[in-house]
């Protein structure tokens, strides 16, 4: 039994490991990025989001339950949420926007307001949320990318 359980707890302790190192990766300074991605990737989680938003209305309002299909629509809401908010945290506000940039304050108070709208999302079905997320996203591509 025991000779079992010790490669198993190896193999347990390296996959583990090793999923730290890779999440690491973005933090290290590799120079890759590619920031039109990283915005495009936000406006592709905003529209996930919002059409997860419309699923759930619409089977809120049908006649007989769906509850496995709304349960499926609310966790893919709220996971395209934190993605959203993974990359406005992890790329853009720790390693893409520097103290000197132009207009720090201005890009940060959108970034701010960028994560309070995708919470915002992930609390509720209010369309006028992804309204906001959006026009917060095109303004600070707008501001952000005007410097590269």
């Amino acid at each position: 039994m025991t000779k079992r359980i010790i490669p198993a707890l190896l193999t347990l302790v390296v996959v583990v490991c090793s999923a730290q190192i890779s999440r690491a990766h973005c933090e290290i300074p590799c120079g890759i990025y590619d920031d039109p991605l990283r915005i495009t990737l936000l406006f592709e989680h905003i529209t996930t989001m919002e059409k997860s938003m419309r699923q759930i209305a619409t089977l809120e309002k049908a006649d007989h339950a769906h509850a496995n299909q709304l349960v499926r629509w609310v966790m893919n809401k709220e996971q395209h949420a934190d993605k959203f908010q993974h990359i406005v945290t992890q790329y853009f506000m720790t390693q893409r926007l520097k103290f000197d940039a132009k207009l720090y304050d201005k890009k940060l108070a959108l970034l701010h307001q960028m994560l309070i709208y995708a919470m915002k999302c992930k609390q509720t079905i209010d369309l006028d949320n992804i309204g906001k997320l959006r026009e917060a996203v095109t303004e600070f591509r707008d501001l952000y990318m005007s410097d590269k």
